[in-house]
C-alpha cells in the first residue's frame, strides 16, 4: 500500500490544471530582454504590413500606421511584436526586395524606440538577413524550415528561429489536409525539423516551435491541437500558440473575424495551461490581462495589490 505522503503527492499532481513542460533551455535572451519561460508567458502582437492581411485587411499597411500600431502594442503590454510583409494565405509571390521594403523600415523604427522583442514573419533568407541587421531578434518561419539557407542566416547570427508546422509551399493551396493523428504527426514533424535545424548549425537555446493552428489544418485538427497542446510543449522547446481570431475559432463559435476575441483568449489560456510560453494575439490589451492573470493563478506573479478581506473590516462596494 502506498504511503499517505505518496498518495497526497499523486493526488496533487493529478489535480494540477496545467502542464509544466521540460524545457531544455528555459531562459532566453532577446536583445536587452530576458525571458524565463519557467515563470513567464510572452504576449506577441501581430503587425501586418500587407494590403491583404487575414485579419485587418491592410489597416497597418502604411509605414506610419505599422510603426504606430507596434508602439501602441508595447503600451498595451506586448512583450514581443511580430512584423510580417507577406500573408501565409495563398496568393502571388512577393520578391525579397519588395518584402524587405515593407518590413525593414518598421523594424528599424520600433528598435530605435523600444526594447521590445521583434520578430519578422518571413521564409526568405535575404529578408531574414536584412531584418536581423535592422534589429530583429527572431525569424518566424511559417514554412517549417523548407529553405535550409534560412537556417544558415539564423545560425550565423544571435537571432532565434520559430519553426512552424505547415505542409504547403509558401502561398499555395493545400486542399483537405488529412491526418491519422494530427497531434502526433505535428509533434513528429517538429521533432524532425528541430533536429534538422541543429544539424544546420542553429543552437538549441535559439529554437522555438509552433504547431501552426489552422495552417493546413481544419477546425477539428486545430481544436485537437489546442486540447493536447502539452504533447507539443513536451518536445522541450518554448512553444508558441498562434490562435488569435483564426477560422477554427470562428467555425466553432459561428463568429466573424472581428467577433472572435473571447474565443481567442480562451484558446490562448488553454494552450498556456498545456505548456505554451508565447501567445500570438491581435487584441494585445485583452491578451495581456488574460495572460498576466493566468500567470498569477499559476503562482508566477503576485497580484498588483491586495485589499479584499485584508483589513479589520470588509470594504463595501455600493453598486
Amino acid at each position: 500500500m502506498a504511503a499517505p505522503s505518496d498518495v497526497a503527492r499523486a493526488a496533487s499532481a493529478a489535480a494540477q490544471p496545467f502542464y509544466d513542460p521540460p524545457l531544455l533551455y528555459p531562459i532566453h535572451g532577446f536583445g536587452e530582454r530576458i525571458l524565463d519561460f519557467r515563470r513567464q508567458v510572452a504576449v506577441m502582437a501581430i503587425i501586418n504590413r500587407t494590403p491583404d492581411s487575414f485579419y485587418d485587411g491592410g489597416r497597418t499597411f502604411a509605414l506610419d500606421a505599422a510603426v504606430a500600431a507596434s508602439l501602441q502594442a508595447v503600451q498595451d503590454g506586448a512583450d514581443w511584436v511580430d512584423i510580417g510583409g507577406v500573408p501565409f494565405s495563398p496568393g502571388p509571390a512577393l520578391s525579397a526586395r519588395d518584402e524587405g521594403e515593407r518590413v525593414i523600415p518598421v523594424i528599424e523604427a520600433v528598435a530605435a524606440r523600444s526594447d521590445v522583442i521583434i520578430s519578422v514573419d518571413t521564409f526568405l533568407p535575404e529578408v531574414a538577413e536584412l531584418s536581423i541587421a535592422a534589429g530583429a531578434h527572431v525569424i518566424n518561419d511559417t514554412t517549417g524550415l523548407q529553405n535550409p539557407e534560412l537556417a544558415a542566416v539564423v545560425a550565423a547570427s544571435e537571432a532565434h528561429l520559430v519553426i512552424t508546422h505547415s505542409l504547403a509551399r509558401p502561398r499555395t493551396v493545400f486542399p483537405r489536409p488529412e491526418y491519422a493523428d494530427v497531434v502526433s504527426e505535428v509533434a513528429d514533424f517538429l521533432r524532425r525539423k528541430t533536429e534538422y535545424a541543429l544539424e544546420l548549425g542553429i543552437r538549441p537555446e535559439k529554437i522555438l516551435i509552433d504547431p501552426g493552428h489552422d495552417l493546413n489544418k481544419n477546425t477539428m485538427h486545430s481544436l485537437e491541437l489546442t486540447r493536447r497542446f502539452r504533447e507539443i510543449a513536451a518536445l522541450g522547446f518554448p512553444s508558441l500558440a498562434a490562435v488569435s481570431n483564426k477560422d477554427f475559432i470562428g467555425e466553432t463559435l459561428d463568429q466573424e473575424k472581428h467577433d472572435r476575441t473571447e474565443g481567442s483568449l480562451a484558446a490562448a489560456v488553454i494552450c498556456i495551461l498545456g505548456g505554451a510560453r508565447v501567445v500570438r494575439m491581435h487584441d494585445v490589451a485583452a491578451a495581456h490581462s488574460a495572460v498576466r492573470f493566468t500567470e498569477s493563478v499559476l503562482g508566477w506573479r503576485s497580484p498588483a495589490y491586495q485589499k479584499h478581506n485584508m483589513g479589520p473590516s470588509n470594504e463595501t462596494v455600493v453598486p
